[in-house]
C-alpha cells in the first residue's frame, strides 16, 4: 500500500515524496489511519522501522495550517530532539507550519525567541521544557497532540518523575501518541496514566535482531583487539561504520589510534559539546567521517542514513542494548553487517545475549586472528592448588602433580 492510500493530503504526500520515502513500513501503515482518525496510540516498534514518520505525518495532517503551540513532542535526549525537529520540517515543507525545539546543553536565548515568534510543533527534552515552563516562555494550554517518544530510553535517563508533571500541564481532551520500543511495568502504568482507549500496535519482538541485519561475533583475546578492528575495517567493504565503545574514555582512545590510522572518525559521547556533537553527527552524515566511535548515547534513536556496518568493540553491558546498537544498521529496509569483538572472559555476556533473543550468533573468524578450539573458555586458568593441613599441595581436579 503507497503512502498515497493512507488518506494523507496533497502537501504532507509532497513531504513525503521529497523525502525520499518509497512505501510505508509495518508501524507506518498500522499506526497513521488510527492516528488520523484522532485516536490515542501506544506503539512498540524495533528501532529503525520508521517511527518519526508514524507520528509525525498524522499530527501534521491535523494540525493543517500556522496557529498556536498545539503540538508537543517530548524526546529523551538533545539528539534525539534536534533529529526529529528536522524530521518534521522536511515533513512540513510544503506548509506554513513552524517548528521549534528546545533542550538542554546550550543557552536559553534563541530558544526564547523562537517560542515568542509562535509556533505549532514544539520538540523539547523534559528538563529544558520545564525549565521554559517556570520561566513562563512556554504554555501548553492549546496542547492538541501530546507525543511521547522512545519512553523506554526516557526511563533509562531518570524522565519519568519530569513527564508525569508535563502531562498534567497539558489538556486531558487531546490525543496521545505514545512510542517506546519496549514496555516494562514502569512504562505501562504511564501509559495508563496518559491515555485513553488507545489502539495497540506491536511490531515485531522486543527481543529481536532484525532479518535485514546479518550478526556475527569475532573472539579475540583482548590485547588484539584493536588489531583486530583495523583489519576488520580494511577487510570489510563499508561505507559508514559506527563502532561502539564501552566508555567514553574508551571511545577517546579508539578515535586516537584510529586517526593514527588514517581513518576519518568522528567520536560522539556524553563529555563532548553541545557544539562537538552536532559537528560530529553532522559530519558523518554529510560523509566527511567515514567512522563514528561512540557510547550507548547513540545506540538508541538516533537515525543516520546509510549505517553499512556497527561495531561492537566492547561487548554491550546489558542484553538489551545489543539489539539497538546493532538497530543502527539496516535501517530503512536496507541491509547492514553487524560484528562484535568478545574476549574470552566476555563468554557469559555474550551468552546472556544470545539467551535474551532467542538464537545463537555465528561465529566468525578472520586468517591471522584465529583462537583455539573453545576458543570462548581460552582464557580460563588452570585449578589452582589447595594446601591440606599438613602443608602439602593437591588440585581441585585430577592428581597432583608428579614429583
Amino acid at each position: 500500500m503507497p503512502f498515497s492510500a493512507l488518506g494523507l493530503t496533497k502537501h504532507i504526500l509532497q513531504g513525503v515524496q521529497a523525502m525520499g520515502y518509497g512505501d510505508p513500513t509495518p508501524i507506518q501503515l498500522r499506526a497513521i489511519p488510527p492516528a488520523l482518525e484522532g485516536r490515542d496510540l501506544i506503539a512498540s516498534a524495533q528501532t529503525g522501522t520508521g517511527k518519526t514518520a508514524a507520528f509525525a505525518l498524522p499530527t501534521l495532517q491535523k494540525l493543517g495550517s500556522h496557529g498556536r503551540l498545539r503540538c508537543l513532542v517530548l524526546e529523551p535526549t538533545r539528539e534525539l530532539a534536534m533529529q526529529v525537529e528536522t524530521a518534521m520540517r522536511d515533513f512540513s515543507r510544503f506548509t506554513d507550519l513552524k517548528v521549534g525545539c528546545v533542550y538542554g546543553g546550550v543557552g536559553y536565548g534563541n530558544q526564547r525567541v523562537a517560542l515568542k515568534e509562535g509556533l505549532d510543533i514544539l520538540v523539547a527534552t523534559p528538563g529544558r521544557l520545564e525549565d521554559h515552563l517556570q520561566q513562563g516562555t512556554v504554555r501548553l494550554n492549546d496542547i492538541e497532540v501530546l507525543i511521547l517518544d522512545e519512553v523506554d530510553r526516557m526511563l533509562d535517563v531518570g524522565f519519568l518523575p519530569p513527564m508525569r508533571r508535563i502531562i498534567a500541564k497539558v489538556p486531558k481532551n487531546r490525543q496521545t501518541l505514545f512510542f517506546s520500543a519496549t514496555l516494562p511495568p514502569e512504562i505501562a502504568e504511564l501509559a495508563n496514566f496518559a491515555l485513553r482507549d488507545p489502539v495497540r500496535i506491536e511490531i515485531g519482538a522486543a527481543r529481536s535482531v532484525a532479518s535485514i541485519v546479518k550478526h556475527g561475533v569475532y573472539m579475540v583475546d583482548p590485547s588484539r583487539k584493536f588489531d583486530l578492528l583495523l583489519a576488520l575495517l580494511t577487510a570489510v567493504d563499508y561505507q559508514s561504520a559506527i563502532i561502539f565503545s564501552r566508555t567514553k574514555h574508551g571511545a577517546d582512545k579508539i578515535a586516537k589510534k584510529l586517526r593514527a590510522n588514517n581513518h576519518a572518525v568522528a567520536v560522539l559521547h556524553a563529555n563532548r559539546s553541545q557544539n562537538q556533537r552536532i559537528e560530529a553527527l553532522s559530519g558523518f552524515k554529510s560523509g566527511k567521517y567515514e567512522v563514528m566511535v561512540a557510547t550507548d548515547i547513540a545506540a538508541r534513536g538516533i537515525d543516520i542514513a546509510g549505517v553499512s556496518h556497527v561495531i561492537n568493540y566492547d561487548i554491550p553491558q546489558h542484553p538489551e542494548d545489543y539489539v539497538h546498537r546493532i538497530g543502527r544498521t539496516g535501517r530503512a529496509n536496507m541491509s547492514g553487517d553487524a560484528f562484535t569483538l568478545v574476549a574470552p572472559d566476555e563468554a557469559k555476556k555474550l551468552s546472556a545475549i544470545e539467551r535474551f533473543i532467542g538464537q545463537k550468533i555465528e561465529r566468525l573468524t578472520l586468517e591471522g586472528f584465529q583462537v583455539p578450539p573453545n576458543g570462548e573458555n581460552a582464557a580460563a586458568k588452570p585449578p589452582k592448588p589447595e594446601v591440606r593441613m599438613d602443608g602439602r599441595k593437591f588440585f581441585r581436579r585430577g592428581r597432583a602433580p608428579r614429583r
